[in-house]
């Protein structure tokens, strides 16, 4: 049976996706993520969600990420350059909390599969379901489209509230034939998403091999490889590379760019999403904590950007921007 070294680290939720990404960087073969539950608090169910995850005992706020690494990693030297990295969080108004560490030996089977259990199909929009590979489920009509989704373990399931956010916001937008950029892409599933509700065709850009792989791979379970090009780049780098239409699989300027990336990288590169959209096209940004939201406001604006519409799940906000 195989043995993994199981890293976990307490924060809070603003700093997830930060301390994930540190994680994957060290080596990590996959990260689980688990914040606070209670399902005693009211839930939105309108579009028939399904919400079957076990209540914990982590406050409110708060995140618990465990990375998996391999049976005779360095520990130590992780360790310490992961508690580097968290404490350069606080340069850029991150908080990451108390940021404890632990550590544990587990078998693959701890953690490779038993998460499965709790990803179910989810309707998150009027049109848009996503459903794991290993679920059975059948639309209730031709209107809901369906996103299979197999993540890994390197990638969400979907449904956290900025995916959520960018899927709803996306199909407010898109309309028939439009060709889109998602910034950020990870499993690909706004990308599937933006051709599900319409697009002709979507570039899809990440920094991350091991997300340029996730999402050819989710891109190919959905029948879509025509519709969807896949890049690895650093934001919107491969713009500037000389690729023409032929190869990118859009014509700039595009309608639509999508980003759920932090407010902090949507900050430094909002003038070349400018520049990448045509007169009246929009850019949806999310993956913004509530503390952010007025910077990143000012920056949209500051840019020339027009906000046309501002959306909210728990702590997270969307913006939907148009370009004048």
């Amino acid at each position: 049976m195989k043995i993994w070294k199981e890293l976990t680290i307490h924060t809070t939720e603003e700093a997830v996706e930060m301390i994930s990404n540190f994680l994957h960087e060290s080596g990590a073969g996959g990260v689980s993520i688990e914040e606070h539950v209670d399902n005693n608090k009211p839930r939105d169910t309108s579009l028939g969600q399904w919400f079957e995850i076990p209540p914990n005992d982590i406050p409110e706020g708060e995140a618990k990420l465990s990375g998996y690494f391999p049976e005779g990693s360095d520990m130590d030297a992780i360790q310490q350059e992961i508690k580097e990295r968290i404490e350069e969080l606080r340069e850029y108004d991150i908080n990451p909390g108390a940021a404890e560490f632990s550590l544990r030996d587990v078998s693959e089977d701890d953690w490779a599969n038993n998460w499965k259990k709790y990803f179910k199909p989810i309707r998150v929009s009027d049109r848009l379901t996503i459903k794991p590979t290993w679920e059975d489920y059948l639309p209730a009509s031709e209107q809901e489209k369906i996103i299979e989704l197999d993540p890994g373990m390197a990638f969400g399931t979907g449904t956290h509230p900025t995916t959520a956010l960018c899927l709803r916001t996306l199909e407010s937008v898109i309309q028939e034939g439009d060709e889109v950029i998602d910034v950020g892409t990870g499993s690909g599933i706004l990308a599937i998403g933006a051709v599900r509700l319409g697009a002709k065709h979507v570039l899809a850009l990440d920094l991350d091999p091991i997300a340029v792989t996730s999402t050819r791979e989710n891109t190919q379970l959905n029948g879509l490889e025509k519709q969807i090009s896949i890049f690895e780049s650093d934001l919107l780098a491969v713009l500037k590379s000389g690729k023409g239409a032929s190869e990118l699989g859009v014509t700039l300027p595009v309608r639509v760019v999508v980003a759920n990336i932090l407010a902090e990288i949507i900050l430094l590169f909002i003038d070349d999403v400018y520049q990448a959209l045509q007169s009246g096209g929009y850019y949806i940004a999310s993956g913004i904590y509530k503390n952010k939201e007025k910077e990143v406001e000012e920056g949209l604006t500051a840019a020339g950007f027009e906000i046309t519409h501002t959306a909210r799940e728990e702590d997270w906000v969307a913006f939907v921007a148009r370009k004048g």
